[in-house]
């Protein structure tokens, strides 16, 4: 039996979309590695004693998602690391991370972080081009870009079945710290106008309150958790918009039509690659062609990189062939 660490994005963060990344992470682990024992380990907040202990015993190590990487890890983190936890905390393999942000190369002080953090000898599996880019001028050339792990099963044969047209119902949301009263209103006048009914879930603290200045009592409140979500999304026929990634994400998971709107590198970067649906919050003019055009979802999932990365844990074989990929992309 093996121990496995998994370092938790959805511990101490209010961010319900780190569950729905953590949802995805564990759901692929748990299958590769069925007969193992997990220990999870917190990101957002300080690493304690009896956590370096789980580490160092761990026969695995895993980083789960989200934008936890930076270039500036000494003033600003989401992974509550340091050089100290680095003597502790060593032979980490990133699962799907993503940057902060658009930022400049790494520094002096993060480079050293990584290197001394991250595994050197398994491939680092990042959900985009930008972050694949980073992690390389930080020194760390053992990684591959797979996408989103929430996005992994968004196959062929699962987008079939997502609807083409727009349906009755919508799912918003909106992102509690990056809003943008004019366009955010815009776009739910725009809603009002397409759909017969909006439905609205809170994924960060303030989202409530936001779109209650926005669309009052008109609007139907689905419940805080991710389990009142994916129940809207199992039985209601709906589209979702929305400038929360993870939601759009977890839509199509439910075979709901989704389009995200773009605030940030995040949904931008991981569009590029993949084919997600994707627009600028502001582009309300795409927005409304979107709504009513007729078109199928496709993704464009890289197979061969997402294999590769799973691969390597299984064989000497399947790792040498994995490392061989690596090294002709």
């Amino acid at each position: 039996m093996k121990i496995i660490s998994l370092f938790d994005t959805s511990i101490s963060s209010s961010n319900l979309g780190d569950q729905i990344i953590m949802d995805a992470v564990k759901s692929h682990l748990t299958e590769m590695f069925r007969d193992s024992l997990f220990i999870p380990i917190q990101t957002h907040d300080v690493i304690s004693k009896n956590s370096y202990r789980y580490i160092r015993n761990s026969d695995l190590k895993f980083v789960g998602g989200t934008n936890l990487l930076s270039s500036n890890m000494n003033s600003y983190s989401q992974w509550k690391i340091n050089l100290f936890d680095s003597i502790f905390i060593q032979d980490i393999t990133l699962m799907g991370v993503g940057w902060w942000q658009y930022q400049n190369p790494p520094n002096a002080y993060s480079r050293m972080l990584y290197k001394r953090v991250l595994s050197n000898k398994n491939m680092h599996s990042v959900r985009d081009s930008f972050t694949e880019q980073q992690l390389r001028a930080a020194g760390i050339s053992n990684v591959i870009n797979t996408a989103c792990p929430t996005m992994w099963r968004l196959t062929d044969d699962h987008c079939k079945d997502i609807p083409k047209a727009k349906q009755k119902a919508v799912v918003v949301t909106f992102t509690d710290y990056n809003q943008d009263n004019v366009n955010d209103k815009k776009l739910y006048d725009l809603l009002s106008k397409e759909y017969e009914a909006i439905y609205f879930w809170t994924q960060g603290p303030a989202d409530y309150e936001y779109m209650q200045s926005i669309g009052g009592s008109k609007v139907k409140y689905i419940p805080p958790s991710l389990q009142a979500l994916d129940h809207i999304l199992a039985t209601l026929d709906c589209d979702y918009i929305g400038t929360r990634l993870h939601a759009g994400i977890r839509s199509l998971q439910h075979k709901r039509r989704s389009l995200i709107l773009a605030v940030d590198n995040r949904a931008k970067e991981i569009s590029k690659d993949t084919e997600l649906p994707v627009v600028d919050r502001k582009d309300i003019a795409g927005i409304q062609e979107w709504i009513t055009r007729s078109e199928g979802t496709r993704i464009r999932l890289p197979l061969e990189q997402i294999k590769a990365w799973k691969d390597q844990f299984f064989s000497e074989s399947k790792a040498a062939a994995a490392s061989q990929f690596v090294s002709s992309i």
